[in-house]
C-alpha cells in the first residue's frame, strides 16, 4: 500500500523587525550602548526586551522606531530599510514611551485629538476613535480633565491611548506601567492582551511577571548584547531550571545594583 506523504513544512510568519549587528556608541560613552545587537521579530509576536539599567534596551527601541540612528549595522522594519526610509517606517508604528508624552495643559481629549490629527485622522473617524480609546483605557469620564491634574495611573493610561489611537501595525512600549497603582497597571495589561492578535509589540519592563504573562518571546540583554533568548517557558526550563523568569534574569545578570 502506498504511503501517504504529508507536507510538514512550517509556515513562518513574516519578519516585522530584522536587525543586523547594530552598534551604537555615544560620544561621551566609554563603552558601546549596543554591541552587535541582532534580533528578528515576527508578525504577531509580543517581544519582550529585558535587561538591567544600562543594558541598552531604550537605545535598541529608539533605533527600531527610527528615533535614533545606529553607529553601524542595519535594520529593516515591515520590509523597509529603516535607515534609508525612516518616514515610511513611521507610518506603521506606534510608540508608548517611558516618559509621559502628553501636553500637560491640554485635557486628555484634546491630547488625543492633537495626536490623532498627526496620525492623519480627521472628522467623524477621529471623534469615533477618541471615544473608543477613552473607553478602552477607562478615561471616558475624565476626558475633560487637564493632564497636569490627572493621577499617575490616569496619565499612563492616556499615554497608552495616544500611542495606539491610529491602530499601529507595530507598537513599541517602553516600561508602560512603571510607577503606577495596581489597578491601572492591571487595566493596561488587560488591554494589551486584547491587542495581541492584531498588533506586533516590542515591550520593555523591569516587571518580570509582566513579561512572563504577556510576551510570546523574550530576549535578555546586558552590556548591549543579547545573552539569552526564547519563549518564557523555554528560558525558565533551561538547565538547571528556574522557578520563574526573575530567577533566570538574576542568575544571568547578577544581583549587583545597577544605578
Amino acid at each position: 500500500m502506498q504511503a501517504h506523504q504529508f507536507n510538514t513544512k512550517i509556515i513562518m510568519r513574516p519578519l516585522i523587525i530584522d536587525t543586523q549587528q547594530l552598534v551604537k556608541v555615544y560620544r561621551k560613552g566609554s563603552k558601546p550602548a549596543l554591541n552587535g545587537l541582532t534580533v528578528s521579530i515576527r508578525e504577531g509576536e509580543v517581544f519582550g526586551l529585558l535587561g538591567p539599567n544600562g543594558a541598552g534596551k531604550t537605545t535598541a527601541i529608539s533605533i527600531m522606531n527610527t528615533l535614533l540612528r545606529p553607529t553601524s549595522g542595519g535594520i529593516s522594519v515591515c520590509g523597509i530599510d529603516a535607515l534609508r526610509y525612516p518616514a515610511q517606517v513611521r507610518e506603521f508604528i506606534g510608540f508608548v514611551p517611558q516618559e509621559i508624552a502628553l501636553y500637560q495643559n491640554l485635557t486628555v481629549r484634546e491630547n488625543l485629538h492633537f495626536f490623532g490629527r498627526i496620525y492623519g485622522l480627521r472628522g467623524k473617524e477621529l471623534t469615533k476613535r477618541i471615544s473608543e480609546f477613552l473607553e478602552l483605557v477607562g478615561l471616558e469620564e475624565s476626558a475633560g480633565q487637564r493632564v497636569f491634574a490627572c493621577s499617575g495611573g490616569m496619565k499612563r493610561r492616556a499615554n497608552l491611548a495616544a500611542g495606539i489611537l491610529h491602530r499601529p501595525k507595530l507598537l513599541f512600549l517602553d516600561e508602560p506601567t512603571v510607577g503606577i497603582d495596581p489597578q491601572s497597571r492591571n487595566l493596561i495589561l488587560e488591554r494589551l492582551l486584547t491587542m495581541k492578535a492584531g498588533t506586533t509589540m516590542v515591550y520593555t519592563t523591569h516587571y518580570m511577571e509582566e513579561a512572563e504573562s504577556l510576551c510570546s518571546h523574550v530576549a535578555i540583554m546586558d552590556a548591549g548584547q543579547i545573552i539569552a533568548e526564547g519563549s518564557p517557558e523555554e528560558l525558565i526550563s533551561r538547565p538547571p531550571g528556574y522557578a520563574d523568569l526573575e530567577a533566570l534574569f538574576l542568575a544571568l545578570t547578577g544581583k549587583q545594583l545597577r544605578d
